[in-house]
Order: structure tokens, then C-alpha cells, then sequence
């Protein structure tokens, strides 16, 4: 064989040999010479081998052209649609095609679009494809300029395989996950840039592998308010994007949340709340051993806020939980179990570490509708290990006051404990804080700009005073002896 035969047999192009020649031949003539027929046939082998990507999980939008291989898993519907400026109207059919490290939506326009709608592509088959990634509509879209099949070519993966939540990947389409409905948001709406208002909703789905956001638009939105935590649903034809560094789940207009049969568990995987670090984004989860109520401020702007403060306990230890906006509105009561998910570990009073439950954390009341599982503890070195389950909490709430009684540390430390877990005012540490008073009432809550504190105090004190107090701390309150 001659130096091109070889070059264009290492090739994998549907590009053929006469082709390749006479394109070889053009590149000569325009090099006026500078290359003789086997660098112009390496630089053609090279053009061509452009742009080809060794999986899906390989394509990303904004890349010229790319190159690859996939197995069909579903084929849509012929649609219509009308041009700009042209009287013929154009078609496009969506399918999606997959291999074993992702999923990919491909458009096929116009001609290609009809034959496949005529029947000339199956599902399961292997495509070779060449064509224009871009962000879609519902994910990562290839626009395709060639496909042909090869049948040589082998793929594992079975069409109509449900996803689980540790398998989704960034850019997945057309995924099917079947999950628990952990919690649910209320519907927002937002202007779009084209003057129009979208609205907007998210729920948590968890199952065996693990729990992902699940993010509604427009007229799917709805759906968020007619679930309840606890029930089995299927998301269909959702497609995987990325936020602050996580994975969510969406659902559009040709995406549907379904309930089903099937039962379905969910684990949480949580971090031990005697590791966590400040800065950290962690999942907790234990019984609830105090709820203080829920108190009002004004935010800088003049919107008014909400917080609630819990405090939760584990196998471990336990920690203060600030819970932020809707999430105050919660029904928890000391006894609940409860899975905080994503909480942002910040520094709080006395220099204690609480958990911050925002906008992207998650707050679920676990019980018998869940689904959830409780592992059997284990003792020893593993209650340490991130996977501490719900086995690591202390028990139920019959043993809540025992078990508190049983703990050398009791709310932020202070003094020793008495037979109800709280702390003597004979040994506890005097302690002062000075700040705005935001709240009147019982409790009194004071802000510095930076903490808030609760107090008990009988003295007589307004809105946007500046106080201060000193006392012992006892149950995350401040008992007020003087105020000054």
C-alpha cells in the first residue's frame, strides 16, 4: 500500500477513498507545492479527525463540530415550524441517543427529519454522527449535519433504562427517574428578558443512590404545590443541569412529574455533626431537641425576613440549625427526625458553630411516609464515617430528656447539667452581648449585626433599642440578670 492508502486506512470517516484523493490533490495545488501528496494527505486525515470525541460525556456546547458514537434510546415526533422570510415550512425531529457514560439530544432537520419519521431509524440502533453541539432547550442538543448507522459498533446500553439519582450526569436528556418526594417549594415567578413572566418551582427526589433538586418551569410549576412529601413519583423526560456546583434535575414543557406504585427508599448520607468545619455545605440529620419560635426582622432593603432556630442532635454531638425564609414556617417540634440537607456550617453565638439552612438547603421531616430507612447503629469508629444514617441518631422522643442528661455538653457549653439536660445558674459562666433589639416579647431577640441572640428578660424594652445584657445561657437563651 502507498503512503495515502494508509494514512486514509487508519482513518474512521464516512469519507471515501476518492474523496479523500481528490481532496488530497486540492490541498497540493493550493500549497503551490510546499507539500508534497503525503503531508497533504496527513493534513486532510488530520481536518477530518477534527472535532471526533471519545464518548458523550465528552461533548459540551460551544464546540465546532464534533464526531461520535451513540445508540438511539428514543425517537420523537415530526414537528413543524415556520422560517423566517420563507414560505416553506421546516421540520425537525428530536432523538435521543446515548452510550455508557451519558445521554445527548439530537435535532434532525427537514429531509433526514421526514425519512426518520417515514421509519428509517429504530431504536436501539448505533449511529455514527457528526454535527453542532449546543445548549438547549431541555439540555445538551446536537444539531446534526450527518448520521449513518454502524452496525458493527457496540454500545451498552438498554433503551427505556430508568436513571437513578447517583447515575445522572451534566447534560443528560430525556431522563426517567423514579424517586420520594422529600419536600416541595412554593411557585415563584420571574420576568423574562423578552418581557414575558416564567414561573418557577423545586422539589427534592430522593431514592437508594441518593437525593437531587428537581426544578419546575413555567406551566410544570404547578406540580410542586399538588405533591406531598412522602409520595413515589416518576420524573419523565427531565434533563440534568448544574447550579453552584450541584446537579439538578429539570422539568419542562416536554417533561411530566408522575406518581407512582413503586416503592421506593431513601437514606439520607449524612456527615457526623461532631466533624463538620466551618465553611463546609453539609447533610445532617438527628433528632430535634429544642425549636425556638419564629421570629420577623427587616432586611436592608425593606423586605421583611423570617428565621427560626432548631437545635439537633446526633450519635456525635449537636448544633444549633438556623432555618431561613419558608423554611421558619416548618411544623418541627423537639422529638422530630429531621435530614437537613446542604446547610452551610458559619460561626455562630460564643463562638459555636450552627448550620445555616438557606435558600439551597433542604429541611425534611422524616417519619413513616418518607420511605426512608434507618440502619441499625454502629458502634465504634464508623458513627464517625459520613454515612451515618439515621441509626446515628439518639433515639425517640421519650429518651430525648435521658439521653441529654447523659451529655457532659449541653447548650453552648455552659455549666453542668441537671437531670433535664439543663445548666445550674449556680455554675453556669456569665456571659455579656450588646445589641439592637428586633424582636420584644418573649423571647427578646437582640441583633449586632453579625449574631442574634435570644434573652429571657422581664424588663421593658422597644424595637431598634440598644441594649445590653448580661446572664448564663441556658437552652441557646440568654437569662437576663441585668440589662443596661
Amino acid at each position: 500500500m502507498g503512503a495515502i492508502e494508509d494514512i486514509y486506512a487508519d482513518l474512521e470517516t464516512d469519507v471515501s477513498e476518492e474523496e479523500f484523493r481528490e481532496a488530497v490533490e486540492e490541498k497540493v495545488e493550493q500549497m503551490g507545492g510546499l507539500a508534497d501528496e503525503e503531508t497533504a494527505a496527513m493534513l486532510i486525515a488530520h481536518e477530518l479527525n477534527e472535532g471526533e470525541v471519545e464518548t458523550v460525556a465528552d461533548i459540551e456546547p460551544g464546540m465546532d463540530e464534533v464526531k461520535f458514537l451513540a445508540k438511539v434510546v428514543s425517537i420523537g415526533e415530526l414537528r413543524t415550524f415556520e422560517r423566517d422570510g420563507e414560505d416553506e415550512e421546516g421540520r425537525v425531529l428530536n432523538v435521543d441517543a446515548a452510550d455508557e457514560t451519558g445521554t445527548v439530544r439530537l435535532a434532525f432537520w427537514d429531509e433526514q427529519a421526514e425519512s426518520i419519521a417515514d421509519g428509517q431509524l429504530e431504536v436501539g440502533e448505533v449511529l455514527r454522527i457528526a454535527g453542532r453541539p449546543k445548549d438547549g432547550y431541555s439540555g445538551l442538543e446536537v444539531s446534526v449535519d450527518k448520521a449513518e448507522p454502524d452496525e458493527d459498533a457496540e454500545i451498552d446500553v438498554q433503551p427505556g433504562e430508568g436513571a437513578t439519582v447517583d447515575s445522572l450526569t451534566m447534560g443528560q436528556s430525556g431522563v426517567s427517574v423514579r424517586g420520594i418526594v422529600l419536600d416541595t417549594e412554593s411557585v415563584r415567578t420571574f420576568d423574562r428578558d423578552d418581557g414575558s413572566e416564567g414561573r418557577v418551582a423545586n422539589f427534592l427526589l430522593g431514592d437508594e443512590t441518593g437525593r437531587v433538586r428537581v426544578t419546575l418551569w413555567d406551566e410544570r410549576a404547578d406540580r410542586a404545590d399538588e405533591l406531598q412529601p412522602g409520595t413515589a413519583v416518576e420524573v419523565v423526560e427531565g434533563y440534568v443541569r448544574e447550579r453552584e456546583g450541584d446537579l439538578e434535575l429539570h422539568v419542562g414543557e416536554e417533561g411530566a412529574v408522575e406518581e407512582t406504585d413503586d416503592d421506593v427508599d431513601f437514606t439520607p448520607e449524612t456527615d457526623p455533626i461532631d466533624g463538620v468545619e466551618i465553611d463546609e455545605v453539609v447533610d445532617l440529620a438527628g433528632v430535634v431537641r429544642s425549636a425556638d419560635p419564629k421570629r420577623t426582622f427587616d432586611r436592608d432593603d425593606g423586605s421583611e425576613g423570617q428565621v427560626r432556630n432548631v437545635r439537633i442532635q446526633d450519635a456525635t454531638g449537636d448544633i444549633r440549625v438556623a432555618l431561613w425564609g419558608e423554611k421558619a414556617d416548618k411544623e418541627i417540634a423537639p422529638g422530630d427526625e429531621v435530614f437537613v440537607a446542604d446547610a452551610e456550617i458559619q460561626d455562630g453565638w460564643q463562638d459555636d458553630l450552627e448550620a445555616s439552612a438557606g435558600w439551597r438547603s433542604t429541611v425534611v421531616v422524616l417519619d413513616e411516609n418518607t420511605g426512608a430507612g434507618a440502619a441499625a447503629p454502629d458502634d465504634g469508629a464508623e458513627s464517625a464515617n459520613k454515612d451515618t444514617g439515621l441509626g446515628a441518631f439518639t433515639g425517640d422522643a421519650s429518651d430525648e430528656n435521658d439521653t441529654a442528661a447523659s451529655d457532659d455538653s449541653v447548650a453552648d457549653g455552659a455549666g453542668e447539667t441537671t437531670a433535664d439536660g439543663g445548666a445550674t445558674a449556680a455554675t453556669a459562666e456569665a456571659v455579656e452581648f450588646t445589641g439592637t433589639v428586633v424582636q420584644t416579647g418573649d423571647p427578646v431577640i437582640l441583633d449586632d449585626g453579625e449574631e442574634t441572640v435570644q434573652v429571657d428578660t422581664d424588663a421593658t424594652l422597644t424595637l431598634g433599642q440598644e441594649v445590653t445584657v448580661r446572664g448564663t445561657v441556658n437552652d441557646d437563651r440568654l437569662d437576663a440578670e441585668d440589662v443596661f
